[in-house]
C-alpha cells in the first residue's frame, strides 16, 4: 500500500496563493486515483479535488477556477496549486490514495480511498 506525505501548508493572507505537496511511496504510484480532501475544525472532511493515473481532474465547485491538481508519476509526486485563498479556505489538508484498474478513474467521497496522509494546515487570514 503506498504511504503519503503532504507538505507546503502554512499561514497565508487573502488572495494570496500555496502550492501543496504529496509524496508516496511505494508501488504502483501510476496505478492510483488522487485526491485532495481539507478539514477544517469542527467540520467533517470534505473532497477538493481529485485527480486520475493519467491526469484527469475534478474539482469541488468552490475551488474551481482557483485551484489546480496535477501528478508527476515519474516522482510519486501529487501537488495542488492554490490561487486566490480565502479564509474559508482554512484547514487541514489531506491527500489520499487508492489502486484503480482503470487509469480515467477518480473519486470524490472519503470511502473509496484507502491510504491517507498526515495532513498539512492551511490557514488563511482576512
Amino acid at each position: 500500500q503506498v504511504q503519503l506525505a503532504e507538505s507546503g501548508g502554512e499561514l497565508v493572507q487573502a488572495g494570496g496563493s500555496l502550492k501543496l505537496s504529496c509524496k508516496g511511496s511505494g508501488p504502483l504510484f501510476n496505478m492510483h486515483a488522487m485526491g485532495w480532501f481539507r478539514q477544517a475544525p469542527g467540520k467533517e472532511r470534505e473532497f477538493v479535488s481529485a485527480i486520475s493515473p493519467v491526469g484527469k481532474p475534478v474539482y469541488v465547485d468552490s475551488v474551481k477556477g482557483r485551484f489546480t491538481i496535477s501528478r508527476v508519476n515519474a516522482k510519486n509526486m501529487l501537488y495542488l496549486q492554490m490561487h486566490n485563498l480565502l479564509p474559508e479556505d482554512t484547514a487541514r489538508y489531506y491527500c489520499a490514495a487508492t489502486q484503480v484498474r482503470d487509469l480515467l478513474a477518480y473519486y470524490t467521497t472519503l470511502d473509496e480511498y484507502d491510504a491517507w496522509g498526515q495532513g498539512t494546515q492551511v490557514t488563511v487570514s482576512s
